[in-house]
């Protein structure tokens, strides 16, 4: 799963015009600049809001921030390129309408000074935030995560803005798995069976790890569309050797929502489906009828 962010390119007048911006130092306020870099702990504001003052005060058309898996742009993406690294801990590319004067350097470098606190501030709070929301062990949404995701997904159902399908799944025998091998060979299946899931599901579905071996996932569209993400993982389980080595296999249920139905409805739905697919011999699936 991709978790790089970019930034929403500002509107025209946020653009650097030649008859606009602001040349000399006694004119940008760097108290005013802190305030509005410190109003906000989204790491994507906090970024446009940077590219905002400069395209005020210096002819800085574009400029674009890479950091881990995070992309952050703002402006366009033509001019004179100048590259920039800053408290060796960021590395800027700007690009220009024209060269900088000296004064104009002296300006950039104030502006990306102060930069620095509010975004590592965002970042980090963006950090902690999604540690409240996925697993620490297989990067997948946790059931906090889960709960919120699919108290949205059945909203948009009853707004009659589309179908929604559960996925209950756990592997089958997996504590004996634990019993025989040890838990850190349990990890090392669960990290190995997300890694799989992410693959096999489609970018507009979400994966969850509800708890030990319990998963669930979260499918746009009815049962027939659940049916083949489970198809797909069940088909690509013989391929992954970590899989393989140990004989993990996994049982399915799938529950297609209702009008106006429960979270705790649908949930029990498709796990009474999965349980029906241990009882058919297991390494399958089952969808619940309505």
């Amino acid at each position: 799963m991709d978790f790089s962010i970019a930034t929403e390119l500002y509107p025209e007048d946020y653009w650097y015009r030649s008859d606009t911006y602001l040349n000399t130092e006694s004119e940008l306020d760097l108290i005013q600049v802190i305030q509005q870099l410190h109003g906000s702990l989204d790491p994507r504001t906090v970024f446009a809001c940077f590219g905002k003052t400069l395209g005020q005060h210096l002819p800085v058309k574009g400029v674009q921030l890479t950091l881990d898996k995070q992309k952050f742009v703002w402006g366009r993406h033509y001019g004179i390129e100048l590259q920039r690294t800053v408290n060796d801990m960021f590395y800027i590319t700007y690009q220009l309408s024209v060269p900088l004067t000296p004064s104009q350097k002296q300006t950039l470098e104030r502006l990306e000074s102060v930069l620095v606190q509010p975004l590592n501030n965002a970042l980090k709070y963006q950090n902690m935030s999604n540690q409240a929301m996925f697993d620490a062990l297989t990067n997948l949404g946790n059931r906090y995560y889960y709960r919120q995701a699919i108290d949205i997904a059945l909203a948009r159902v009853n707004r009659r803005q589309g179908q929604v399908s559960l996925i209950v799944l756990d592997l089958d025998k997996f504590k004996q798995l634990n019993d025989v091998h040890g838990h850190k060979v349990g990890d090392f299946v669960l990290v190995g069976f997300a890694e799989l899931i992410n693959q096999a599901i489609r970018n507009t579905d979400q994966a969850f790890r509800i708890g030990g071996d319990e998963f669930v996932i979260i499918t746009q569209g009815g049962s027939h569309a659940a049916a083949n993400v489970c198809e797909r993982i069940i088909e690509m389980m013989p391929k992954h050797a970590e899989l393989t080595e140990y004989n993990i296999q996994c049982s399915f249920g799938v529950a297609e929502s209702l009008p106006q139905q429960e979270v705790e409805d649908l949930y029990e739905r498709a796990d009474k489906a999965m349980y029906a697919a241990k009882a058919a011999g297991r390494n399958c699936y089952r969808i619940c009828d309505k």
